[in-house]
């Protein structure tokens, strides 16, 4: 299954998609991931100084860079938490687009729980767990 650019929370429909299917292989270019951004955003005022953390996404330039790191993140933990081994790199130089990561799956064993307690680790640390289920596995 392959996803090439799928803006915000389409990357999470295919990877789904993909994980009702127990593709063998994913391939996934995720862009535009918003919602995770916006969900840091709408909680900034009770979340900022109750964690360290908080300071990642303290102004908006931030917010939306460390929301789209994060997100990835998320992804790939809940890939791993399904069984999958990874390959996180770039797509194209940085010159030619800041949204290039490359997310490459192959389904290797069966469920890591590890994956995802440290998934739901970092929602609860971000104060992000209403969006625990986005990244169900």
């Amino acid at each position: 299954m392959t996803a090439l650019h799928a803006c915000n929370t389409a990357t999470d429909d295919a990877i789904r998609f993909a994980l009702n299917r127990d593709a063998q292989y994913i391939v996934l270019v995720p862009c535009c991931q918003a919602e995770v951004a916006a969900t840091l955003r709408a909680n900034k005022g009770s979340t900022l100084g109750k964690t360290p953390l908080s300071e990642l996404w303290r102004h908006p330039i931030h917010t939306r860079e460390f929301g789209s790191q994060l997100t990835n993140v998320l992804r790939c933990l809940q890939l791993e938490a399904r069984g999958y081994q990874l390959t996180v790199t770039e797509l194209v130089g940085w010159e030619h687009s800041m949204k290039n990561e490359l997310i490459i799956a192959k389904k290797i064993g069966g469920f890591k729980k590890s994956a995802r307690e440290r998934q739901l680790q970092i929602l609860k640390e971000c104060h992000l767990e209403g969006l625990a289920d986005r990244f169900a596995y």
